[in-house]
């Protein structure tokens, strides 16, 4: 018998909560929040009041962090 509270995911998620953003980006989820207040974090959206992140904005996102010079 599985277990029920484990979630079934499809293999390839169109858009992350805040929560399952942050875990996939090994931050906090104040260190997301943060980041949108200081206008640096990915695109979100509002769908019927929650917030979502599309994978192509986290794409997107990580993508201009790669691409900055590394801090000294």
């Amino acid at each position: 018998m599985s277990d029920i509270t484990e979630k079934t995911r499809p293999a390839e998620t169109q858009a992350f909560t805040v929560d399952e953003f942050a875990e996939a980006f090994r931050l906090s989820r104040a260190t997301v929040y943060n980041m949108w207040r200081d206008g640096a974090g990915p695109a979100k959206m509002r769908v019927r009041g929650r917030v979502l992140i599309s994978r192509a904005a986290a794409e997107k996102w990580r993508q201009q962090l790669e691409s900055q010079p590394a801090a000294a």
